[in-house]
């Protein structure tokens, strides 16, 4: 996205991708399927009402059932720490051991899959609305990885409508989120400087926008509508595959061969931004474990290693490719980096995954590390996305963010 510089400085098309004073921690090679979830089925982005369960699962292939200890911490909008002690904002102890877990059933790749709920018998809860991460660290106290969540007050209402573009030299390309908030519980003071937003695209915390101001007031209204200042880049719809059966090729899988475990070979994928905008449903980044014949996906859903393949000119500028979705975090690592190989004149990377449905997208990231998605991909204003808004509010004298406020809308409905 940021490699269009010039594009972004005049449409003002400002996703933050260093919004955070604080970045999560990306696993090691041998943790995998991360799944981070409230009452919803989103896997990696939280947003949870005060007083509902959070669900942390993931799965360790060292096959030495290691221990595991979690951390919550408290942070303010900005993500920097904020100033309340830990027995404030969180009922009981933490710096606990994940003890639930279990080991793999009838499977090549040797597993323990682990999982933690909040509240349990000693983390009760938490009393606190805003932003927090979650620290996993090992016997060792070495930290493996964070993620983070949000937990909101249903203080106010948040109104939510995806437009086209109302910059008409991007409405083919560009979305922009309008949306309002009403209070009839809190009277603001000085809205301007005690409320804060967050718009996020698709539960991608390196996509979103920050911190915009209300463009005018009405009774007990905030009202959002900017012509660029709340535009994102609509994107393409993610490409997709599933393996839920290893042993047959499914939706994307060309085929599959069994060596030490199995290896599933995608369809190879080219690039979409020439050609016209085709519908085609997904889950916006996200995945879903399924295996066929299993009573229990989390232990006996199969680890295959997937081959990805992309039909591209080879990038000589200092140029990379990477896939990634909700699977890895969004993250830029050398495993899912893609290299061009100079036989069959295609880009490829393979690495381990679990068997499931998996959306996924390419992305080039120039040599200055700036993220373009739509190069590979395009932007088309019909693409299906899902937009978050969370508003936070800090009253004069107050000693943290509350996060009072969530809405959210998908441009399936978008209109001009």
């Amino acid at each position: 996205m940021l490699l269009k510089l010039n594009t972004v400085l005049l449409l003002c098309i400002i996703p933050l991708f260093a919004f955070s004073q604080v970045e999560e921690v990306n696993p090691p090679d041998y943790i995998k399927t991360i799944t981070f979830k409230g009452s919803t089925l989103e896997s990696q982005l939280p947003i949870l009402k005060l007083g509902q369960p959070l669900i942390l699962e993931f799965d360790a292939l060292n096959g030495d059932e290691d221990d595991f200890y979690y951390k919550i911490e408290h942070y303010d909008f900005d993500w920097t720490r904020s100033k309340l002690a830990k027995a404030e904002y969180l009922r009981g102890f933490d710096d606990q051991r994940i003890r639930d877990y279990d080991n793999s059933l009838n499977t090549y790749q040797i597993f323990s899959h682990y999982r933690l709920r909040i509240p349990n018998e000693q983390t009760r809860g938490i009393l606190k609305s805003g932003n927090y991460i979650i620290s996993i660290y090992d016997d060792y106290d070495e930290l493996v990885f964070t993620r983070k969540f949000m937990v909101y007050e249903d203080l106010v209402s948040v109104g939510v409508n995806i437009k086209r573009s109302r910059n008409v030299k991007y409405i083919n390309e560009a979305q922009t989120v309008d949306f309002k908030i009403v209070t009839n519980n809190i009277n603001f003071n000085n809205p301007s400087q005690t409320i804060k937003t967050l718009v996020i695209q698709n539960n991608n915390l390196h996509n979103t926008i920050s911190d915009l101001k209300p463009t005018y007031t009405l009774g007990n209204e905030l009202i959002y509508r900017y012509t660029n200042e709340a535009n994102f880049w609509a994107g393409n719809e993610y490409y997709f595959f599933e393996n839920k059966d290893v042993r047959a090729a499914n939706v994307g899988v060309q085929f599959t061969d069994l060596r030490d475990i199995y290896h599933t070979f995608l369809y190879t994928n080219r690039e979409r931004a020439t050609l016209p905008y085709t519908y085609n449903p997904d889950i916006n980044g996200n995945f879903l474990v399924t295996a066929l014949d299993a009573d229990n996906v989390s232990i006996e859903a199969d680890y295959t290693m997937v081959h990805f393949s992309l039909q591209h000119p080879e990038l000589t500028d200092g140029s990379t490719i990477y896939v990634y979705g909700n699977f890895n975090n969004y993250a830029l690592e050398e495993t899912n980096k893609l290299t061009f190989d100079s036989v069959s004149g295609l880009y490829k990377t393979a690495f381990e995954l679990k068997q499931g449905f998996y959306n996924y997208k390419y992305v080039v990231v120039d040599a200055k590390g700036n993220i373009d998605e739509g190069l590979i991909g395009g932007d088309f204003w019909q693409t299906e996305n899902n937009y978050k808004v969370l508003v936070y509010y800090r009253d004069l004298g107050a000693r943290y963010d509350k996060l009072i406020g969530f809405g959210e809308a998908s441009s399936v409905d978008i209109s001009n």
